[in-house]
């Protein structure tokens, strides 16, 4: 019997949103498994050059043996799957993964049936999935043809992202709000 649940964790760059993502995950346990609980972490960065490199070697350093890692830019449903016994699999982050997609060329049809095809999985799996992801709606328009398609496709998924989920929290400077369920509240961060 499935029991996927999601939760969306959104917010600007440095906000606070994977560390408290990963403050979700590392404080869900199902006491009454057997085994330990097993945390999964899917990294959605392409690592092109040695800064990116360096700061995915500081992250998964930072997770420890506390979480299974595995690093996938684009194939998100594969890496979910290689994941499926873990009680908790965050993904890191989404709007990276929809921005690999784009840049592949991808179209805005693909990518959101791409999301459609992730929360299927989601609600049919086991493990309760905590999804980071960059808002990137609050700015300026921006300048490119290319920066303007990744700021609708993005919008877009999180809306798709956050009907689906069972909560969503905002994180922003360094503070937390749960917007769903209602009522909103801030969170302390762990």
């Amino acid at each position: 019997m499935a029991s996927g649940s999601l939760t969306l964790v959104g917010g600007g760059v440095r906000s606070g949103k994977s560390a408290f993502a990963l403050s979700l995950a590392l404080a869900h346990a199902d006491s009454s498994a057997r085994v330990p609980a097993q945390r999964g972490f899917i990294a959605t960065a392409e690592l092109y050059d040695d800064d990116m490199r360096a700061r995915a070697r500081a992250h998964k350093l930072e997770r420890g043996s506390a979480f299974i890692t595995i690093e996938e830019p684009i194939e998100l449903l594969n890496a979910l799957v290689a994941l499926a016994a873990c009680q908790v699999v965050v993904i890191d982050c989404l709007t990276m993964w929809l921005s690999n997609l784009l840049l592949r060329g991808d179209s805005e049809a693909a990518i959101l049936e791409a999301v459609d095809l992730l929360l299927s999985a989601i609600r049919e799996g086991d493990s309760r999935c905590i999804i980071v992801s960059n808002e990137v709606g609050m700015g300026v328009v921006p300048e490119s043809p290319l920066g303007r398609a990744f700021r609708d496709v993005a919008g877009r998924a999180h809306q798709r992202v956050a009907a689906g989920s069972t909560s969503v929290y905002l994180a922003m400077m360094g503070v937390v709000l749960r917007a769903k369920p209602a009522p909103v509240e801030a969170v302390i961060v762990p």
